[in-house]
């Protein structure tokens, strides 16, 4: 809750961020500042002392006598005239993006593919959770330098947003490289795309550093290389996604764009290929994805139609999930419209709600979950 043009998911409108630690679900485009290498700034600082001239000249062409005529020059239109141009001709040097994550409203798995994949059908939805991204161009002609603020990410060619910057410059021929911080906001290993939103933007940044030698649609096709969920990323925000997850049809959201959450999720992360591996498609759900994407649109979410085909072996992967799904629908008392997990887990989303069950508080065995309703944990984004 990046469009990277007019209908894509990245530049056109602010990110819908609260400034009140909520989980929302939201419909945003990425927000960014750019910064332009000697650009308008640099000039208007020379010249901010300098006002507007009336020059006065003197016509000696009239029977009548000399004749004085005003001659007014706009010194303030013609620095705008100037600065226009020298931001055109200057290329971005820094650019500062924002990388939400999603849920999976409902997640159905519906076949297993010969190469060893799985198709799927779900309702993926961007939600104001996300990491903010800054990218500079780097001097080197040879390697990429990242850094982050939380340990043990890796930072090499291990790390989606490498991959990314790889993958752009294989596809378009580029020479350019850069430097990349990341604030993490989004936990790993938690079912929320975070490392594929980062992989999206930093092949959204590199085309704009380049000067967008690629279209939107070729950015989308190019990003299934990196994983199955980037190319969501470059939608609306809001889209039912098939194939391993990189068929992405955009649709008009069908719930709110305030819908209050909760996110929880244990230290323990889920490896999504060892759910996979004990995923079992002969006692998953029968229901038609397209029926549950009708109900969510006519009368909103509820929790008969959060389905998660990936639940129960997440559940076997992880026995304490399990425990913490039906804890926080025992304390919930209905609060919550819909409990579930998100992707291959281990966050539980509770619709409806942006306050935690209080056990979360007070027992210990909860001390270290991660929360989105935590003081820092969700800020609104400033550039």
């Amino acid at each position: 809750m990046a469009a990277m043009a007019a209908s894509h998911f990245f530049c056109s409108r602010h990110i819908y961020s609260s400034g009140d630690g909520i989980s929302k679900i939201s419909n945003p485009r990425l927000y960014s500042s750019s910064y332009k290498s000697k650009g308008f700034s640099s000039f208007e600082k020379n010249c901010r002392n300098l006002k507007s001239h009336m020059v006065k000249a003197a016509s000696d062409g009239s029977k009548h006598g000399r004749k004085q005529v005003e001659l007014v020059y706009n010194l303030d239109e013609k620095l705008n005239t100037l600065a226009d141009e020298v931001d055109m001709n200057a290329g971005l040097s820094r650019l500062s993006l924002f990388s939400p994550c999603k849920i999976n409203v409902f997640l159905r798995i519906t076949d297993k593919r010969p190469d060893g994949f799985h198709d799927l059908a779900s309702l993926f939805h961007v939600i104001s959770l996300g990491d903010k991204i800054k990218f500079s161009l780097s001097p080197s002609k040879s390697i990429d330098r990242l850094s982050t603020n939380v340990p043990g990410i890796p930072l090499d060619e291990r790390n989606l947003i490498i991959k990314a910057l790889n993958l752009y410059r294989k596809k378009t021929g580029s020479d350019k490289f850069f430097w990349v911080h990341v604030d993490k906001r989004v936990p790993t290993g938690a079912g929320l795309g975070g490392g594929s939103s980062n992989a999206a933007t930093a092949l959204w940044a590199a085309n704009q550093f380049s000067g967008c030698l690629a279209t939107e649609k070729e950015l989308q096709e190019w990003s299934s290389e990196i994983g199955s969920d980037v190319p969501f990323f470059f939608s609306n925000g809001a889209a039912y996604c098939t194939g391993r997850g990189e068929v992405v049809q955009d649709i008009p959201s069908p719930v709110a764009f305030d819908m209050p959450m909760v996110l929880i999720k244990p230290p323990e992360a889920c490896s999504t290929a060892e759910v996979y591996k004990r995923f079992r498609l002969d006692i998953s759900s029968t229901v038609d994805p397209l029926t549950l994407l009708e109900k969510i649109s006519n009368n909103g979410i509820s929790q008969d139609v959060c389905v998660n085909d990936l639940e129960p072996p997440a559940f076997e992967v992880l026995p304490s999930l399990k425990r913490l799904k039906q804890r926080i629908v025992a304390a919930g008392r209905g609060k919550y419209d819909a409990v579930f997990m998100s992707g291959s887990g281990s966050t539980i989303v509770g619709v409806g709600s942006p306050d935690p069950p209080q056990f979360i508080y007070d027992e210990e065995d909860y001390k270290d979950v991660f929360l989105s309703g935590k003081p820092g944990l969700l800020v609104p984004f400033i550039c």
